[in-house]
């Protein structure tokens, strides 16, 4: 933008209709007052200029409408789009979270179990070495009763 741009810039189409109107206002009035034609004509080629005038703002007026109204339209098809587009992803994402918990879930459930496995397994073990080890110190106990009882029989 250059320094005019930033120091007078255009507020709105408004401004620019305003212009139009105020031009064609002093166009008619310099008309009048430089105008070789008698007034009869003059206000026929006034009225012909404005009625020029006007056809041309409304056409102006029917293309900006019809420019705003298919950039609007652009506009809510990109919007919903991109609406789109975020739905299917968050869905995306949702069922990715969704399926990994149940992995996880499920991996927890199978550790559990080889757990419960491995410590029943190592509880059996452990019962089955105390068992033996139980049936040992008794066969040992009994072994060195006998023993004492004969100790004592031959010494008295």
């Amino acid at each position: 933008m250059n320094k005019a741009e930033t120091e007078y810039p255009v507020q709105s189409g408004s401004t620019f209709l305003k212009g139009i109107f105020i031009g064609g206002l002093l166009g008619a009035a310099a008309a009048l007052l430089f105008a070789p034609k008698p007034g009869r004509e003059l206000r026929d080629d006034l009225s012909d200029k404005l009625a020029l005038a006007t056809d041309k703002t409304k056409e102006v007026a029917g293309a900006v409408t019809d420019k705003t109204i298919s950039i609007a339209t652009t506009v809510g098809e990109k919007a919903s789009d991109l609406a789109s587009t975020v739905s299917s992803k968050a869905s995306d994402i949702y069922t990715t979270v969704s399926e990994s918990k149940q992995h996880i879930a499920a991996t927890l459930h199978d550790t559990g179990k080889k757990i419960g496995e491995t410590v029943s397994e190592a509880s059996a073990s452990i019962s089955a070495d105390v068992t033996d080890a139980s049936k040992e110190v008794t066969d040992e106990a009994s072994d060195a009763k006998e023993q004492v009882k004969d100790t004592y029989k031959t010494t008295y």
